[in-house]
């Protein structure tokens, strides 16, 4: 398992939207004063730079407590742009909630597919793959609120079915390397067990980040993950 995992972080500062001030034409009064030093002008974001701050930010706040609803003018008003700012990089904010889905997606499954590459045995590779989820989810409390459907309750109804089709693979997965470890073992009904197994780790997975992010993030979803890891995964 990769020593740490890839996190999207809440930005620590936000760039303000540039407004170009037309310059004055009349003429100073002249002092014996020295003139004073011009303000260094601030940097416009590169291409993608904005929309990746964006994102930042809409996990960032999603971690704060009583964030039952991040609206456009709140996420707005945090990077001290206007909300016609936003929509100049996402349509909706519900493709903002996609980007931060789509992050989830990557991280995840490239090291699920690590996992499943380079562990030997099925029962190495499926507690890997929780371990990977939970640890995410622990260093990404604003995702965990997306990935057990809390942050998207009063949005789109497909961005819901986006994450259950997440967990669905995660299960799936489970499932084609808990067959594995079965047939190894010389299982009657590899696939039936297999089935079972999986089903019951998805549930605990789920359990985890549903508590992690009910409990203000203080109830880790990592919590004697190892000793319970050896209860499910026999």
């Amino acid at each position: 398992m990769p020593a740490s995992l890839p996190a999207l972080s809440p930005s620590e500062s936000a760039v303000s939207e540039e407004v170009a001030l037309p310059v004055a034409q009349t003429p100073l009064p002249a002092s014996d004063e020295a003139p004073a030093e011009a303000a260094p002008a601030r940097k416009r974001p590169k291409p993608g730079e904005r929309r990746v701050q964006i994102l930042q930010t809409l996990a960032g706040m999603l971690e704060q407590p009583g964030a039952d609803r991040v609206t456009t003018a709140a996420l707005a008003a945090k990077l001290s742009v206007s909300e016609a700012a936003l929509y100049r990089h996402f349509a909706s904010k519900a493709q903002m909630f996609e980007g931060l889905i789509e992050f989830i997606e990557g991280s995840i499954f490239t090291l699920l597919n690590q996992i499943v590459e380079r562990e030997g045995s099925g029962q190495a590779q499926a507690q890997k793959i929780v371990a990977v989820l939970m640890q995410f989810g622990e260093r990404n409390p604003g995702m965990t609120r997306v990935m057990v459907g809390d942050a998207l309750v009063y949005e789109n109804e497909r961005l819901v079915a986006r994450m259950n089709q997440f967990f669905d693979r995660i299960e799936s997965t489970l499932r084609q390397v808990l067959r594995n470890a079965a047939e190894a073992r010389g299982s009657a009904t590899p696939t039936v067990e297999a089935n079972a197994q999986a089903s019951v780790l998805l549930s605990f997975m789920i359990g985890r980040l549903q508590r992690y992010a009910r409990s203000g993030f203080k109830r880790l979803p990592t919590e004697q993950l190892e000793f319970s890891l050896k209860l499910l995964v026999a």
